[in-house]
């Protein structure tokens, strides 16, 4: 006899798996061959594609909770949360209604996808990565371990983000009623990298191909195909032209 509870309008496709003491709510959409492990739980009209890994613990489709006080978090109708096909999803990670995740995308154990955010196909989102609401993730992107992206930030195709780098989107450290009318993410445009430990401060633009060094703390925008390193972080030299995402190779399919 299943543990499971698997609500009488959810469809599971051909091949479709599922462990123990999993609950897949209303209306849910499960494609054929997906794998899901045990104790996860799929709520309310979420869709996901074909030959999806959902492990242990996994909550997919959670609603927004919302603070009395909360700056950036709003009463809202969000759409169902999507999964496209050949996706692996960890064990505890929590994705929103609202999030849209594009085929081919790893989300690793531990990881939290907030509502109103999009990763496109191919990204790598690694282990206890927290993206915040409001965000949109492009393709191939590789945000490491513990990486915070703040709200309201767009990171474009083929960015490299190096493990426990953080950005943030209130100059107002929380103070004063003119925060609100100013909170604004990072902008991260194709093919930069950000070296581990970085601190990106709100609004700073990172341009196509640049570097920020290691520990550094970007106060102001970051001039494409430069490397920027320091406290503050000041140009230091151009990125080598073997670096530059022109000369890789890589394919985009």
């Amino acid at each position: 006899m299943s543990t499971s509870i698997i609500a009488p309008t959810a469809t599971i496709g051909k091949g479709t798996k599922y462990g123990e003491f999993c609950v897949v709510g209303e209306n849910v959409g499960i494609g054929k061959g997906c794998v899901i492990g045990h104790n996860v739980i799929i709520h309310d009209d979420a869709k996901i594609g074909d030959n999806v890994r959902i492990d242990d613990g996994a909550v997919i489709g959670k609603t927004p909770m919302r603070a009395a006080n909360s700056a950036v978090t709003k009463d809202q109708e969000l759409p169902p949360c999507t999964i496209d096909s050949d996706c692996i999803i960890g064990a505890n990670v929590v994705i929103y209604r609202g999030a849209e995740i594009a085929r081919k995308v790893l989300i690793a154990d531990l990881s939290t996808v907030r509502e109103n955010v999009t990763i496109g196909r191919f990204t790598i989102v690694g282990r206890g990565v927290a993206i915040e609401n409001y965000c949109k993730i492009g393709k191939y992107v590789k945000l490491e371990t513990n990486v915070y992206v703040t709200a309201y930030s767009e990171i474009e195709d083929r960015v490299f983000i190096a493990p426990c780098v953080a950005t943030s989107n209130d100059n107002y450290v929380g103070r004063t009623e003119e925060r609100f009318k100013h909170f604004k993410g990072v902008t991260i445009r194709k093919g930069a990298r950000v070296g581990v430990n970085a601190t990106i401060l709100p609004g700073k633009v990172i341009g196509e191909d640049a570097l920020i060094a290691a520990g550094a703390l970007l106060t102001t925008d970051a001039p494409g195909g430069k490397i920027m390193a320091g406290l503050p972080a000041k140009t230091f030299r151009d990125v080598p032209s073997e670096q530059l995402l022109e000369n890789q190779g890589w394919e985009d399919k």
